[in-house]
């Protein structure tokens, strides 16, 4: 199984990539909005874990644009955010997130999300 891991900060970035790939999963990886919103076109993953604090454009709307595109509307979203707030989960799926999640990761919380959304796909 492929993820796309849309993350800006490169010690969050190296350190959620090797614990996927230790699990089995193949990631491939962006670290702003705009490169996140291309690599889930060119890459087809078949799902993004999309950091919302991001450069160039944030996740919320990186998301949008994902879901707005027949090519990747179809691909689900898991929105991570470190400053959980009220009302961010419900922003997240507004914004067309599947799922939600909070920093710091808490790797069986996330894996069991992901295989929530891609049941009958191993990592």
């Amino acid at each position: 199984m492929k993820l796309l891991l849309v993350e800006d900060n490169e010690m969050n970035r190296d350190m959620l990539s090797r614990r996927l790939l230790r699990r089995g999963y193949e990631v491939v990886m962006a670290v702003d909005g705009g490169e996140g919103v291309e690599m889930a076109t060119s890459a087809q993953p078949d799902l993004i874990l999309m950091d919302m604090s991001l450069p160039v454009i944030d996740g919320w709307e990186a998301t949008r644009r994902i879901k707005a595109v027949e090519a990747t509307r179809h691909i689900p979203v898991i929105g991570l955010t470190a400053h959980a707030m009220a009302g961010d989960r419900e922003k997240a799926l507004a914004a067309g997130c599947d799922d939600y999640d909070t920093k710091p990761i808490e790797l069986d919380r996330l894996i069991g999300k992901i295989e929530s959304l891609m049941p009958g796909k191993p990592g």
